[in-house]
């Protein structure tokens, strides 16, 4: 039995045995062969990874605490905030982006039921989930390709005097056209939500200025599950530079209470006892006053501590995303007459999440023939999420109803859902990697 001097001698040890059980089984020594199955997305790691869990399971905390703080307070620095919230996943996130902007506290710009959100249906469903549930009603606006991102000349058709904000995502990793939007909002005085969830680490510039997609509009959010850009197996990230949306955000993902302490610490303001709160009796106990109908998101350390290691090799994560995305792009080049392949937004800088591939109408292909016979050749693919999210079996109780609208009509997104697939870039492809995966989508087409 191991007899160890102190705690910190005994950590030491056994985070030592940790790095020498991931180089043994965890990782990877054989080099990729042609035909070897190639996911469109994995997690990246090593042994600091599985070091921090290690360190995070031994202080045996559970919930949010030391690592959550770091990863916050390095996140926020890293990408330019004020404020960084973690949560436990980036659909919470996106709720905990939507219900903050429906607290009391913003006066006239509060989002009521009844209240409009501008989205597109050509996505992921948790983007417009939250605003569904609770009662305002998404507009949805056809979109672009080869950007697949909102198409901006509709905006103005999709406002009412109910349009409250814009909530939508910046499509793998390219982002939306965030002068237009952003505009757009300001002009109208509405609040722009980015789903930044497939877009960590891409730039935008407007004016001259070049700051991280998620930093433009009042909130942004960001998934941190293992296909993403970086990853805590599960995990997601509110962010803002607004102090009340702050306090908002931490609130409805902490049960709706009034006070802000951390788990584990008590009266930081010191009038716990001494104030009043709605109908509640004088001096009642502040921790437990609830001022919205909130819920419980908080990430555990465990997950946070690995996403202090991986945000370490973020920015390497990109950078090889970036020169994957380019060398595919180069190789395909010779059958752009019969794909359509994607481009990135102007004034953007992306971090792509994937390579976006679509059919050309005319060309003879169909994209579930060139999906099969990829998928055959042990390249894995996806489609674009919903594809045409009103056309699946959740809007089928509310289809036709005033539970939504469309605006003009949704024939790109529709395109979308019958002719476009993508491809992964993770940044654990090599360049053998994205060679096999170029010729084997050159062999489905030219077959």
């Amino acid at each position: 039995m191991a007899v160890w001097k102190n705690e910190t001698e005994a950590r030491d040890q056994i985070k030592a045995l940790v790095s020498e059980y991931y180089r043994q089984f965890k990782e990877k020594k054989e080099p990729f062969q042609p035909g070897d199955r190639i996911s469109y997305a994995s997690r990246v790691f090593d042994e600091k990874e599985m070091c921090a869990l290690t360190d995070a399971t031994l202080d045996f905390w559970l919930t949010t605490g030391r690592f959550s703080d770091e990863f916050e307070k390095s996140f926020a620095q890293w990408i330019g905030v004020r404020f960084a919230n973690l949560v436990n996943s980036g659909s919470s996130a996106n709720l905990i982006a939507f219900m903050s902007l429906t607290a009391p506290e913003l006066g006239e710009r509060q989002i009521k039921k009844g209240d409009e959100i501008i989205t597109v249906a050509c996505g992921f469903p948790t983007t417009v989930t939250p605003a569904l549930q609770y009662g305002a009603v998404p507009v949805f606006v056809d979109v672009t390709v080869p950007q697949y991102n909102i198409d901006v000349v509709k905006l103005e058709a999709a406002l009412s005097k109910k349009t409250k904000a814009v909530m939508i995502a910046h499509t793998l990793g390219n982002p939306f056209d965030l002068s237009a939007v952003k505009a757009f909002c300001d002009h109208h005085n509405l609040w722009l939500v980015e789903d930044n969830c497939d877009a960590l680490g891409s730039r935008y510039t407007i004016d001259g200025e070049t700051r991280f997609t998620g930093t433009w509009g009042d909130i942004g959010t960001s998934s941190f599950y293992p296909p993403h850009h970086m990853t805590m197996g599960e995990g997601g990230c509110v962010y803002t530079n607004n102090p009340q949306l702050n306090r908002l955000i931490k609130s409805f993902r902490d049960w709706g209470r009034d006070c802000v302490c951390p788990s584990g610490h008590d009266n930081c303001c010191g009038h716990r006892f001494d104030s009043q709160y709605g109908e509640l009796p004088a001096g009642y106990d502040h921790k437990y006053v609830y001022s919205h109908f909130g819920y419980n998101l908080k990430v555990t350390d465990m997950q946070a501590a690995i996403g202090c290691e991986q945000l370490k090799k973020f920015p390497s994560f990109v950078e090889r995303r970036k020169h994957n995305w380019v060398r595919l792009r180069v190789a395909l080049e010779s059958v752009a007459d019969k794909l359509i392949l994607p481009a990135p937004a102007k004034n953007s800088d992306p971090s792509w999440f994937g390579f976006l591939i679509s059919c050309r109408p005319g060309s003879g292909l169909e994209r579930n023939q060139i999906t099969r016979y990829i998928e055959e050749h042990n390249v894995q693919t996806r489609l674009l999420f919903s594809g045409n999210l009103i056309k699946h079996p959740c809007f089928d109780q509310i289809r036709g109803t005033d539970a939504y609208r469309v605006t003009g009509d949704l024939t790109n997104t529709d395109f979308v859902m019958n002719n476009t697939f993508w491809v992964g870039v993770y940044p654990g492809m090599t360049d053998e990697m994205i060679d096999y995966m170029a010729k084997t989508i050159l062999d489905a087409v030219q077959r």
